[in-house]
């Protein structure tokens, strides 16, 4: 992980995932850590960089379906974190059901 952890923070799930930007899916790596949720896209996408999700920020999370082009809907493989200020970050994972409760688990920890 390329984003500096702060003291006392760990890393606890890591996973190839796609970020939802608009029209473009971005590949890259989304990591759980002990208070935040991090997508750090790979160097070759047109968007890079780093999407950082406290985690005192989240509302919930939900199931959600990938959507071609963002608009339609081809797999149901993708969580939606929507935070207290109304954005919504969706996101493709494997497994996601256990990304859904391990987030809902960490977030439950520091609250």
């Amino acid at each position: 992980m390329k984003a500096q952890l702060d003291a006392g923070e760990t890393i606890v799930k890591v996973g190839i995932a796609n970020h939802q930007r608009g029209a473009e899916s971005v590949g890259g790596k989304l990591y759980l850590t002990t208070q935040r949720l991090v997508f750090e896209s790979h160097d070759f996408n047109i968007q890079t960089g780093s999407t950082v999700i406290d985690l005192r920020d989240v509302a919930r999370v939900e199931p959600a379906w990938t959507k071609f082009l963002n608009l339609i809907p081809l797999m149901p493989n993708s969580i939606k974190v929507i935070t207290k200020a109304g954005q919504e970050h969706s996101f493709v994972v494997f497994g996601r059901d256990k990304w859904i409760r391990t987030i809902e688990g960490q977030d439950a920890r520091i609250r």
